[in-house]
């Protein structure tokens, strides 16, 4: 196979093709599993004969593990080399999928979904960074437009995926079919990404453990938060102690040539606005996309088939404007084409929020797709911005805090979602996507802010 590559301007040759093409796989493969978990849920839910509330845990840990371990594993990316650590989070991320295909108690299914997050924390920690060393910088736009519209699709063809494999089968081979994919992925990485000698630098395990420590007790606190009902004073302990772990982190990173956790880069207004969007974006979507089925499906009456088809315009619209997105990128603020489309989201969520007591397809269709065309205006500027704030070397700092924000915002989302599952269980659809609404109101003027 012919190939060469540079350093500093990307892949070049038949290379370059298979990276694009390694990149897409496991981004597809790590948003089919977000989706499908989403989706089948309720399903889930009563064959484990389980409470819904519950049952959000196995989304919860699944995102606990990533939120914990996103940040380490992008600094070890640095000194290993990006595709050495992607590698190795795609083969724990495809065993661990054939052990959720194995469970049969929703504890088993939670403790492999632990691993699953790991494995895919390995991925999701370098792939933008992975992006950046394969486009050529005058083509950096296109790529992560290029990666925004394989999440979309990906999660546009998740429901219907999902609605397919349910009615033939159990909910196991929602998760079987990540092996085959996974293992086709690595072999194509294998042979495309670049694996360069790795760093003598030694590597920071005791910033990496406060690191965990911060947001695990963080995120387990306010799920025991809204377990308990309240505030009660083991809430208050988990929340005083993610905070300390917070402070001795920022702490010891200070001043670092090599951070864990880039604090000079978030002291700068436009990485930190960007930062602080993406993670109320999130934290918004969430929040739609765990309420919905349940919604959908307990309260409407859909079956999970008609489930999967009404989500759909959400990722469709985003398909259609990530890459028109991406182009906006090369010529308007991140700022303004993210206020913009966050405020075009809040309004789909509103509306989504207000639908009459018994929807028309279309009338739950249109206002999905709203909310895509708000999300995928947002999406692509948002995270280039964060890569054009880090300087030559800090790539996969960036590459991180982008997974850390986007996994913080979802895992947020999805507690939200399971605090008011349990609250208000009858009317949790609506409240949900109003507090989500808000979430995207706030990011909306956030992102706006960079503007002044």
């Amino acid at each position: 196979m012919h190939q060469t590559t540079t350093h500093q301007d990307g892949l070049t040759g038949s290379r370059f093709y298979l990276g694009v093409l390694a990149i897409s796989l496991a981004t597809a493969l790590g948003m089919l599993d977000s989706v499908i978990a989403n989706v089948a849920l309720p399903t889930i839910t009563k064959t484990l004969h389980t409470s819904p509330s519950d049952s959000v845990w196995i989304i919860n840990a699944y995102q606990l593990s990533i939120i914990m371990s996103l940040l380490p594993l992008s600094s070890l990316g640095d000194r290993v080399g990006y595709a050495r650590v992607y590698m190795a989070g795609l083969a724990i991320f495809t065993c661990s999928s054939l052990m959720c295909a194995m469970s049969r108690s929703l504890d088993m299914l939670i403790v492999a979904r632990v691993l699953q997050g790991f494995g895919a924390a390995g991925i999701s920690s370098v792939n933008t960074a992975l992006v950046k060393t394969i486009y050529p910088s005058r083509l950096l736009g296109r790529g992560v437009g290029i990666s925004a519209s394989v999440v979309s699709i990906s999660t546009a063809a998740g429901p219907t995926i999902t609605a397919a494999i349910l009615s033939v089968g159990p909910w196991p081979w929602l998760f079987a079919i990540n092996v085959p994919l996974g293992i086709v992925t690595f072999l194509v990485s294998f042979m495309a990404l670049p694996r360069p000698p790795i760093l003598k630098a030694a590597y920071d395990y005791g910033s990496a453990l406060l690191n965990a420590a911060t947001f695990g007790l963080l995120v387990l606190g306010v799920d025991r938060m809204g377990h308990s009902n309240g505030i009660s004073a083991s809430v208050m302990l988990q929340l005083a102690a993610s905070a300390t772990c917070a402070w001795l982190l920022v702490r010891r990173e200070r001043g670092r040539t090599q951070p864990l956790l880039p604090i000079d880069l978030l002291l700068k207004p436009v990485f930190l606005l960007a930062v602080l969007t993406s993670i109320c974006s999130f934290t918004a979507q969430m929040l739609a996309f765990v309420s919905l089925p349940f919604m959908l499906q307990d309260v409407l009456g859909r079956s999970a088939m008609e489930t999967g088809a009404l989500i759909t315009p959400w990722p469709l619209a985003i398909i259609v404007v990530a890459p028109f997105a991406g182009t906006l990128s090369n010529r308007y603020e991140a700022g303004a084409l993210g206020g913009v489309g966050l405020a075009i989201l809040a309004l789909g969520l509103a509306l989504l929020a207000l639908m009459p007591t018994h929807p028309a397809s279309f009338d739950i269709g249109w206002r999905m797709a709203v909310c895509g065309i708000g999300f995928g205006l947002f999406q692509t500027p948002n995270n280039r911005a964060i890569l054009a704030a880090a300087p030559p070397g800090r790539t996969g700092n960036a590459s991180g805090m982008i997974g850390t924000s986007r996994t913080l915002g979802q895992t947020l989302g999805a507690v939200l979602t399971a605090l008011i599952l349990m609250v208000a269980p009858s009317h949790a659809g609506p409240v949900a996507l109003t507090t989500g609404a808000i979430f995207a109101g706030a990011a909306a003027t956030l992102s706006l802010i960079r503007m002044l």
